[in-house]
């Protein structure tokens, strides 16, 4: 497998002035590094923790140490009131926070296996095929969620967020993020 089959791939990328589409860019984003990280399991399956396998892990650690926290935390601050607020929406608040509250102790275990790998280490066959199982499942498990919000939330939010609240909201999430 070529270093470049490894990369992250970019992706388009929204402002803070269209908040919505940031939040459908993270999606875009989180489903790259998912797929790098699979790429990167069978890499690692015939290749161990080389260079590649190294700066791979870099790439998907970066990814969900980073832009992944903030992405949630957008959420939460900023689509769980509006959905708390009506009577017929207040079951998926409840399910978006669920659904982050389960994710987080997933990401934590993967994580612990993909630091390994940036450092150069991957485990014999036995205990490679469970961390690789491990990962699976959390990116299953991710990739449901994602598809949840962009089928479900995402559009019903379109049809609730004013544009003083979808400025207001890009305002608070670019300042968060420390950018001017």
């Amino acid at each position: 497998m070529s270093d470049a089959l490894l990369a992250l791939q970019p992706s388009p990328a929204a402002g803070f002035d269209q908040p919505l589409d940031m939040l459908d860019g993270c999606h875009e984003r989180l489903r790259r590094s998912l797929a790098l990280l699979e790429r990167l399991s069978a890499h690692l399956t015939a290749h161990g923790a080389d260079q590649a396998a190294q700066e791979a892990a870099r790439d998907v650690l970066r990814y969900f140490d980073l832009a992944a926290p903030h992405h949630h935390q957008d959420e939460e601050l900023h689509l769980v009131p509006l959905l708390q607020r009506d009577p017929s929406t207040r079951a998926w608040a409840e399910q978006l926070l669920s659904d982050h509250a389960q994710l987080a102790p997933l990401w934590l275990n993967a994580r612990i296996a993909l630091v390994k790998v940036s450092e150069g280490v991957w485990p014999a066959e036995t205990e490679a095929a469970a961390l690789q199982a491990q990962w699976a499942q959390w990116a299953q498990a991710l990739r449901a969620h994602a598809a949840w919000e962009d089928a479900v939330v995402y559009p019903w939010v379109r049809t609730q967020l004013s544009t003083d609240h979808a400025h207001a909201m890009g305002q608070e999430m670019a300042q968060r993020r420390g950018v001017r």
